[in-house]
């Protein structure tokens, strides 16, 4: 279930969500070799990935986990660890981790920023990517295993959708097996399915009796990220901005009408 648009259209340029998805790929290409030496992308993801243990102090010094073929990602206590809650949002694991982060703020992102502004779109895109990254260090304090990937930041701008145009027609591309089908849903069952799988798919490492090793999707990641965006949706919402995207939106349809 992918979504590949919505029936919500903006009134301005998402410059800011358009900057942000090119920040992506450049940084996937130019920083990560686009994925084609598996070296480099171990690299990448170990050096500037966000590695909880290493935040937290609680992973050993000098402790690794296998992160490629004859690769090992060690525990390390340099200054750029700071860094790397934010570093991380703008590198990526592979093709479709890249491709899935785009499609899904482009969606949802350009109408967040239409009702926001830029410069507070940025700030809330931040906001809730550091929100991820805390939760998921609060669930997993010692894991040695880095985390990349711009979901967290992301699933708050999906929070803030929910919360903002929840009765909004989103278009989901279903795929059944060799058969492609698009479906128009609501945005709040659309966002509610996707909060509630999150929930589930994270029970598993909380029940863990070591959570630390766990790997793979962190889920927890983006429940912190979508409630921080449900959370702060409408203390960044601009009223001036949205007083004149309701004004705009409403004289197209009366135009529309007398068309």
């Amino acid at each position: 279930m992918i979504p590949i648009g919505d029936d919500n259209p903006t009134i301005r340029v998402p410059v800011v969500t358009i900057f942000l998805i090119v920040a992506m790929f450049a940084v996937w290409v130019l920083v990560q070799g686009a994925g084609g030496d598996e070296g480099l992308l171990a690299a990448s993801v170990c050096n500037l990935g966000m590695v909880p243990g290493e935040l937290s102090g609680l992973a050993p010094l000098g402790s690794g986990v296998p992160i490629g073929r004859d690769l090992a990602c060690v525990i390390d206590n340099q200054g750029i660890n700071a860094l790397t809650p934010v570093i991380s949002m703008f590198l990526h694991g592979g093709w479709m981790h890249i491709i899935g982060n785009a499609m899904f703020l482009w969606v949802f992102g350009n109408n967040i920023e239409d009702v926001v502004g830029r410069r507070r779109f940025l700030a809330f895109y931040l906001i809730c990517g550091l929100a991820a990254a805390a939760a998921h260090i609060a669930v997993d304090p010692r894991s040695p295993v880095p985390t990349v990937g711009a979901s967290g930041a992301v699933s708050g701008v999906m929070g803030a959708y929910l919360v903002l145009f929840p009765r909004v027609r989103v278009r989901m591309l279903f795929i059944f097996v060799i058969i492609l089908k698009v479906i128009p849903l609501p945005a709040w069952l659309v966002l509610l399915y996707w909060f509630t799988l999150q929930l589930l798919s994270g029970l598993p490492e909380l029940l863990s009796p070591n959570p630390e090793m766990a790997g793979g999707v962190a889920f927890w990641a983006h429940v912190g990220g979508f409630v921080a965006g449900v959370s702060l949706a409408r203390l960044f919402v601009n009223p001036a901005l949205l007083q004149r995207r309701h004004d705009i939106l409403l004289s197209r349809k009366e135009f529309d009408a007398l068309a």
